[in-house]
C-alpha cells in the first residue's frame, strides 16, 4: 500500500469517510454506492455506525492502490 495514497486520503477526508466523500473521492454519484452496498457489489468495505455508513480511509487507500497497480499491468502488457 502506498503511504503516500494514505496520507492523502487521512489528510483530507479524515480516519473514516461517508457516502457524500466516497462519491466525491471515487467521483461515483452516491446513489450508485448506496445501490452497490445494499447490492454488496461496492469494491470498498464498509460499516455502520449511529445510523451512517462510512468507510475506513485505511479500505479505501488499498483500493486506489489496487485500482492503480491493475491500471499499470494493463498499460504493460
Amino acid at each position: 500500500m502506498s503511504l503516500l495514497t494514505r496520507a492523502y486520503v487521512l489528510e483530507r477526508y479524515g480516519v473514516r469517510l461517508g457516502v457524500a466523500q466516497l462519491s466525491q473521492l471515487l467521483c461515483v454519484a452516491e446513489g450508485t454506492i448506496r445501490n452497490q452496498i445494499s447490492a454488496e457489489t461496492f469494491p470498498v468495505p464498509t460499516y455502520v455506525e449511529g445510523g451512517r455508513r462510512f468507510a475506513s480511509y485505511d479500505a479505501v487507500s488499498n483500493y486506489l492502490d489496487l485500482m492503480a497497480k491493475q491500471a499499470t499491468a494493463c498499460d504493460s502488457t
